[in-house]
């Protein structure tokens, strides 16, 4: 897993390890069952604090994107139909976003919105827009 913390950005460096390894899930380099580095040993090797590896961890934790065990550490949680599809979904997005020179800022704008404002999930499947 190379994950890159950058402490010159804004963000706190526990939510750039969350959010490398939430991408690591979400695209299918790291597989449902998979065990994470330990905390101290990954905090080792970022050069950080195992309390900012710990925050990341448990932040995953409650996005339900890992499971941790006392004494077994942190293993990504098994999901039926994993995030592949998520994952496409999300690039398509990006994409479609960039055709049509939509700013960074915007589109997480828009995803934020569309996040808050839609029901729970259902499973059904919504039909794309035609264009």
């Amino acid at each position: 897993m190379l994950i890159r913390l950058d402490p010159t950005l804004d963000a706190p460096l526990f939510e750039q390890l969350a959010s490398g390894v939430r991408a690591s899930i979400i695209d299918g380099r790291l597989s449902g069952g998979e065990r994470l580095p330990a905390a101290r040993e990954l905090a080792d090797s970022l050069g950080v604090n195992v309390h900012t590896v710990l925050r990341a961890y448990h932040r995953l934790r409650d996005e339900r994107l890992i499971e941790l065990h006392r004494g077994r550490g942190a293993v990504v949680a098994v999901r039926v139909g994993g995030h592949v599809a998520l994952a496409g979904a999300v690039y398509d997005l990006v994409d479609e976003a960039k055709n049509h020179e939509l700013p960074e800022a915007a589109l997480l704008a828009l995803v934020s919105e569309a996040y808050r404002s839609a029901p729970r999930a259902s499973g059904v499947l919504r039909p794309l827009p035609t264009r």
